[in-house]
């Protein structure tokens, strides 16, 4: 159900503490806080220096982490992930953190991202021998790192995270250090933070919040952090290239209490709200937004306009995910499941819908129809992002190229379709200037189709396949 009424979701988030006597509790509190970036699995690694012991089950943080579960997990380090299931697809096998033993001692990885070069080391791999035991690109590093020839641990992580190509932030734990890792474009968000004399990283800042946790800095692209007894150090495995932080991750994916490359995720969207009316204005009673992830670019369009900003739209927060199958009428007005529109607001008004993408056009459209329904006499629709025309390589489920409304129609058609009296995309240069410009550097490869690395042949057929 989330899928069809949004049409994004984001591959994961990880979260990892070194140096706690709570560190599985902490991670569980982490996790919980970015449930957001992935519903479908959830796992917690911890390492009490001589094992790593795990926990994982496809399901939400609250879920699978019952009080028995977190009786056995026992550490003072821990590392964990939340899941959406993207490459390589879903099933138990797939749930990270990815646990392995050796005679050497073992590892437990989490990932964030996609890699473009997936299948061409898997290949590469196989022929060495390997046999991988999931169908996850992430757990290529965990091969690379074994089969590499250099004499110690970080050496040989540096080398393996010079082979992969696309999105990652990674997350590497033994039984002695806890190791991190942006790739050399920082395509993900990835931030560390201290709690007492404890080192705690995090894919959104959030989760520092909720621990009590102090915000120390970024992670840089093409770093890769070591924590130990010892403290911490920074080293580069990588020239750090052009930076090319997601965009989407400011238009929809992070929480709008996440800080990332020090711009507050509910600012940017603000601002983004506040473009948009200069952009477009538009003769109308009320603003309203779609919850949740739209809210605030609705609340700066109301500001900007002087329009008043009106709760028009409400969502169900106890739909949860769905097991017993609604009936087929259900199932085609899935979007009354989510979203309710409050007539007492809308009725007799002209409405500006505020929402931060179309993806294939249906929730667009079941929304205006919402809207005319409870009685509004005229919805026009404002996106705080530019038209998606593009599919997303490195970790977000868009649909292939044929199933973007915009990669083959105009703003008229698309407006056509949903209904709406009038459609309004933020241009590119608003949305880059609600950041501040160019300065820190983004991805905009789903926009514009300028991708900031090479996308190898058999992720593109991947793609396209889901046509």
């Amino acid at each position: 159900m989330l899928a069809e009424i949004k049409g994004l979701n984001e591959e994961c988030g990880i979260f990892g503490v070194w140096g706690h006597q709570d560190a599985a509790q902490l991670t569980y509190y982490g996790l919980h806080a970015l449930q957001h970036r992935g519903q479908e699995g959830t796992g917690i690694v911890v390492s009490d220096r001589n094992t790593l012991t795990g926990v994982k089950g496809e399901g939400l943080v609250t879920e699978i982490f019952t009080s028995d579960k977190m009786a056995e997990l026992n550490g003072n380090s821990a590392i964990g992930h939340v899941r959406y299931a993207t490459a390589g697809g879903g099933g138990y096998e797939n749930v990270q953190p990815l646990l392995f033993h050796s005679q050497t001692g073992s590892l437990a990885l989490a990932h964030n991202g996609n890699l473009v070069n997936a299948n061409s080391l898997k290949h590469q791999l196989e022929t060495q021998g390997s046999i991988f035991q999931t169908s996850s690109d992430s757990e290529v590093l965990a091969h690379l790192i074994k089969r590499s020839g250099f004499p110690n641990l970080n050496d040989k992580v540096k080398n393996a995270l010079s082979m992969l190509k696309g999105a990652y932030a990674y997350l590497i734990l033994t039984e002695t250090e806890l190791m991190v890792a942006l790739d050399p474009h920082g395509l993900r968000p990835l931030s560390l933070g201290c709690l007492g004399e404890a080192y705690v990283v995090a894919s959104e800042t959030c989760a520092f919040d909720v621990i009590g946790a102090e915000y120390i800095r970024d992670i840089q692209p093409g770093e890769l952090l070591i924590i130990d007894d010892n403290g911490l150090r920074s080293e580069m495995f990588s020239v750090s290239s052009t930076k090319a932080m997601c965009m989407m991750e400011y238009v929809y994916f992070s929480r709008p209490d996440s800080n990332i490359q020090g711009i507050n995720v509910h600012t940017a969207r603000k601002n983004m709200g506040k473009k948009l009316a200069l952009e477009a204005p538009i003769d109308a009673d009320v603003v309203t937004g779609v919850p949740d992830s739209s809210i605030s670019a609705a609340i700066g369009y109301a500001e900007e306009s002087g329009i008043p900003y009106e709760m028009g739209l409400v969502k169900n927060k106890y739909v949860g995910r769905t097991f017993i199958q609604p009936s087929q009428s259900l199932r085609e007005q899935g979007v009354k499941m989510k979203l309710s529109a409050v007539r007492g607001v809308v009725e007799g008004k002209r409405v500006i819908m505020v929402d931060d993408s179309i993806v294939r056009g249906t929730t667009s459209k079941r929304i205006v129809n919402l809207l005319k329904e409870a009685g509004a006499t005229e919805v026009h629709v404002v996106i705080s992002s530019p038209p998606i025309k593009n599919p997303c390589f490195y970790g977000i489920d868009t649909s292939s190229k044929e199933e973007l409304i915009a990669s083959d129609k105009s703003v008229e058609e698309i407006r056509q379709l949903i209904g709406a009296d009038s459609l309004t995309f933020l241009s590119l240069e608003g949305m880059e200037a609600s950041l501040g410009g160019q300065q820190n550097g983004y991805c905009l490869g789903c926009f514009t189709g300028d991708y900031p690395t090479e996308i190898y042949p058999d992720t593109l057929q991947y793609y396209y396949q889901k046509g």
